[in-house]
């Protein structure tokens, strides 16, 4: 089992917006998650800041590696492309974290 954790950015003011957004969309992509091998998935949002850190528990040979090419996941990304800092495909601007801790 593997545990990564990152961080996306919410544009300012679109608290409501995201969690309303995220709700509507996250049946279908949890599904796709889950046969990608993510077990647990929680992200979290500092609302003073608007930065989404988000921790994931996935199986040792998932394969989320094929999720950009999924029609979902494209779907997810111009969902909520205008309301994030994303790339010019649409996806999250994502940045890696390190445990440096853990008890």
């Amino acid at each position: 089992m593997q545990e990564i954790a990152f961080t996306m950015k919410l544009k300012k003011g679109f608290e409501q917006e995201y969690k309303k957004r995220h709700d509507e969309i996250w049946p279908e992509l949890s599904e796709l998650l889950v046969k990608s091998g993510i077990t647990e998935y929680a992200i979290y949002l500092d609302e003073a800041s608007g930065v989404l850190f988000a921790v994931q528990k996935r199986v040792d040979n998932h394969t989320l590696d094929e999720l950009p090419q999924t029609e979902i996941m494209k779907k997810w990304w111009a969902f909520m492309g205008d309301i994030m800092d994303t790339n010019p495909d649409n996806s999250p601007v994502v940045t890696n974290l390190s445990c440096v801790y853990r008890m």
